[in-house]
């Protein structure tokens, strides 16, 4: 009898996690090249497993694919690691009869960027072509937190093989991924898409997993599964625990088996005993024909606010914009820096832009000074947020902040390494990259958190993405910007120009975009500022013309400003010529240089209205 036809009649049981016993093995590498290296104990595993009352085990394969195996250099060796886990498992369950899975875990996290679909399709075929080739008694998918993943993974394997496929993703909260769908509308397209069996496994332990189920239908055709953590994990001295007694299992997977799922088994933690105690529990129990679920709560999500301010990328593209960026302090003293932000803002500045920590070096924080601006000088703030400070919790804990304090407009930026900085050994995060951070911040524009739970109000940020034309090859970072209005952004910022010819390379190269740039211009102080910038700051370059320029000022600060503003006066009249975003940064809080600009845009402005009503 096959899988799917005992699974007509019976409530079957799986094994348990494999990682969490090579864990305790001590054995913290990577676990599947244990095939090879360790297959007695693998096959003790499953033996034990088994034992335990296990109808179905799966082989240790997964994370057995050229992606996930390439951060241990063993990309090479997936076809030997897949070949070895199904002999292994196949051995093991030869004499009891057991059914054995091929697993393919999933790749995505929260983070898309790290694999685009082809390159997961690609390893996954050759992983699965291996895993066939074993003559399983079907195919496992586990722990895929990215449904657009496992929709295209299951439609691939589909075409490839009649063999059952299980279907499982993982929730960060019970009853909805992390795309905001709801776990019964997952599960059913699934369905859809060709799984014999949908469920979900990890990160959850059985009271969630529970919990997220009360809310989901039985499928039409397919038959559900449910893998949960022995709970939620826990870490002592550094290790990762999961705290459960197996009885307390084994009549949650009765509770499982009374939501309608059939095939129970466990993920991390839990161990041969929990898998022993499900069964005992299930052993005399049939399927559930029929169950009535929850009724899907209908959360009520308010729009967001409506603007005080026109977006920045509405604005740009009607008329001219100007955005000017004044670095917060790196001292306690802030009555310089709201003077300038002051002075810049009356002067027709259309934000104050503040940086999040440029260089990796600590100023006082930008949503503070944001916030201060905002509400005691009545100051339109924009700031950056950067991918290195804070991982996902602080970054969708500050982003929360943001809207609650009423700063919408924010400049997504990966953020300069540590290593540059004040503190070189401090930790860069970089839990994401810069595109997944605006792919984010758009779904809290829809009322989602980063988890996928709703946020009963959604957020109204409009984003900007970094560009450094300062490239060799304009058109790959052109193709950067393609990418980044994919995920989301609304408008470009530049970094610093310093010649007329790149400005008008940058028009032709990106003239085919609908999505505005704003041309970055910041005014060189001295001829030692200019080298520094032109040698040390990361994507930035001057001329030679700019350089001889500033050199030729010799230490006479005065002249130096004044050749500082001629050059920038030059490079801002070609970059109004050609865009309506000019993005002003001011250098070391000298905001005098800054109006001076300002009042050129503007009288550049006026000679160009003048010409249209002459002419």
């Amino acid at each position: 009898m096959g899988l799917l036809e005992k699974l007509k009649t019976h409530v079957l049981t799986a094994d348990g996690a494999i990682g969490t016993l090579l864990y305790g093995y001590g054995l913290e590498y990577c676990h599947e090249e244990m095939n090879v290296q360790r297959p007695e104990l693998i096959e003790k595993i499953h033996r034990e497993y088994i034992a335990a009352g296990a109808d179905i085990i799966q082989t240790n394969t997964y994370g057995a694919n050229a992606i996930k195996l390439a951060r241990y250099g063993l990309e090479s060796r997936v076809q030997q690691f897949n070949e070895a886990a199904i002999t292994i498992a196949k051995r093991a369950a030869a004499d009891g009869g057991q059914f054995v899975l091929g697993t393919i875990g999933g790749i995505r996290g929260i983070r898309k960027s790290d694999a685009t679909l082809e390159e997961i399709l690609t390893t996954v075929e050759e992983q699965a072509t291996v895993l066939l080739a074993g003559n399983p008694d079907g195919l496992l998918l586990e722990t895929y937190y990215d449904i657009e993943e496992l929709a295209a993974t299951l439609k691939m394997l589909r075409a490839k093989t009649k063999l059952p496929i299980i279907a499982q993703v993982s929730m960060h909260d019970p009853g909805v991924l992390q795309n905001g769908m709801s776990l019964n509308q997952a599960l059913h397209e699934l369905e859809a898409l060709g799984a014999d069996i949908v469920g979900v496994n990890c990160r959850l332990g059985p009271h969630h997993t529970i919990q997220a189920f009360e809310g989901v239908e039985l499928p039409e055709k397919a038959f559900m599964s449910a893998y949960p953590n022995a709970s939620l994990l826990d870490v002592e001295d550094g290790r990762v625990v999961y705290e459960s007694e197996a009885d307390y299992f084994g009549r949650a997977a009765v509770a499982l088996r009374d939501q309608g799922v059939r095939l129970i088994g466990g993920c991390c933690g839990t161990t041969p005993k929990h898998i022993a105690a499900a069964k005992k529990y299930l052993e005399e129990l049939t399927p559930v024909q029929k169950k009535s679920a929850k009724p899907e709560k209908i959360e009520v999500v308010r729009e967001a606010e409506p603007a005080k301010y026109e977006p920045l990328h509405e604005k740009v593209k009607r008329e001219r914009s100007v955005i000017v960026e004044l670095d917060t302090p790196r001292h306690l003293e802030i009555d310089g820096f709201i003077e300038g932000a002051k002075k810049i803002y009356e002067a027709g500045a259309d934000v104050v832009m503040m940086a999040d920590n440029s260089l990796a070096s600590p100023r006082i924080s930008n949503i503070a000074m944001g916030a201060l601006l905002k509400h005691t000088h009545s100051v339109r703030p924009l700031t950056h947020i950067t991918c290195r400070d804070r991982n996902l919790i602080g970054l969708q804990s500050h982003l929360m902040g943001l809207d609650a304090l009423g700063i919408h407009d924010i400049l997504a930026v990966t953020g300069d390494p540590t290593k540059v900085g004040d503190f070189p050994g401090a930790t860069s995060v970089y839990d994401v990259s810069s595109m997944e951070l605006i792919q984010l911040i758009k779904q809290l524009n829809e009322g989602v958190s980063f988890s996928g739970k709703p946020l009963r109000k959604k957020a109204n940020f409009s984003v900007a993405a970094a560009f450094n034309p300062n490239v060799r090859v304009l058109d790959r970072a052109v193709a950067r910007l393609e990418k980044k209005i994919e995920h989301g952004a609304d408008y470009f910022i530049s970094q610093p120009v310093y010649t007329k010819e790149k400005i008008i390379e940058i028009y032709e190269t990106t003239k085919h975009l609908e999505t505005p740039i704003y041309i970055g211009i910041m005014p060189v102080t001295s001829y030692k500022s200019a080298e520094f910038l032109h040698h040390e700051v990361p994507g930035i370059k001057l001329s030679e013309d700019a350089l001889e320029r500033m050199k030729a000022c010799g230490d006479d600060k005065e002249l130096a400003t004044k050749e500082g503003i001629a050059i920038a006066r030059e490079l801002v009249e070609v970059a109004a010529e050609y865009f309506n975003g000019i993005y002003l940064i001011t250098p070391f809080l000298r905001y005098d240089m800054t109006l001076e600009l300002m009042s050129y845009i503007e009288q550049l402005d006026e000679q160009k209205k003048g010409v249209r009503i002459n002419g």
